[in-house]
């Protein structure tokens, strides 16, 4: 088995989840330091909210230090990296955070431009008995935001707060329309709308389809739809023969059919062979 696959989310053979906690690998993710990055040039979103002539000084003045996790279970406990400031700026790879409470879980996935923070479960909800873990899926590369990057560069270029801030915000919402995915009641509808969900972040558009390039296992599926892995299972073999999700490579191909069902969804842009809109947000 390689890292990267003994990383993923699993199960036994043969056991269920419909929210159930399933086990983390045990691998412990390896926290190593990095070298100092230019944030702004690794993070062109960041740079285009100064403007010029400050946006040339800013490029060259923000630095921030770096370090990189590897593939495996990492507690967010365990890691001292950016306690004390904003937390840490994903610059690369793919990340998967859980949240437990009695047995059950809730899953993020998480990955470039997103913000993690530091902060314990316990400190974050003292009342309720919750646990919070994150396994790392692709190798990542951060951004330490500490309380030097935020004394050194927030004050002086304050957009980049709001960018930071924005982007917090954005989390929140993607979190709002991943709970109102859940709720759909068919397993089937909470796949769709959540693959193309994905895909409107991390898909990329083909002629006739678009890949959403992620290696996500069925449970993995499973706990981000809060349905039980055979149901997935069983779910996904029901869109491949509509002809509208099929397994390519590592990841998914989704295709925008033209079906009453999936136009009630909103997933469907036309029909008959004539161009869709892009669902990720890009020119064709």
């Amino acid at each position: 088995m390689t890292a990267q696959a003994a990383a993923q989310l699993h199960v036994a053979p043969g056991s269920e989840t419909d929210g159930r906690c399933l086990p983390l690998n045990g691998k412990r993710a390896r926290i190593s330091p990095g070298s100092v990055c230019t944030l702004l040039r690794e993070d062109p979103e960041l740079a285009e909210a100064i403007p010029e002539p400050r946006r040339t000084r800013a490029l060259e003045e923000c630095t921030s230090r770096t370090a990189r996790i590897a593939v495996g279970s990492w507690g967010w406990e365990a890691s001292r990296h950016g306690r004390d400031g904003i937390g840490l700026l994903v610059l690369e790879g793919l990340a998967a955070s859980r949240v437990s409470l009695q047995g059950r879980c809730g899953l993020e996935l998480l990955g470039e431009g997103d913000l993690l923070s530091a902060s314990t479960a316990d400190e974050v909800w003292p009342v309720l008995p919750v646990a919070s873990a994150c396994s790392v899926l692709l190798p990542l590369r951060v951004a330490l935001l500490d309380r030097d990057f935020v004394e050194r560069h927030v004050g002086r270029y304050p957009e980049l707060a709001t960018v930071l801030v924005q982007r917090a915000l954005r989390r929140s919402h993607n979190l709002a329309v991943q709970l109102a995915i859940v709720n759909q009641p068919r397993v089937e509808d909470r796949l769709l709308l959540l693959l193309w969900h994905l895909a409107s972040r991390w898909g990329r558009v083909g002629r006739d389809e678009v890949l959403l390039d992620l290696r996500l296992t069925h449970a993995v599926l499973a706990e981000l739809v809060a349905a039980r892995r055979p149901s997935v299972s069983q779910a996904l073999s029901g869109l491949a023969s509509r002809g509208i999700v099929r397994r390519a490579g590592r990841g998914w191909a989704l295709t925008p059919a033209c079906g009453r069902h999936d136009r009630e969804l909103g997933v469907v842009h036309t029909c008959n062979g004539s161009h869709h809109p892009d669902p990720c947000g890009h020119r064709r």
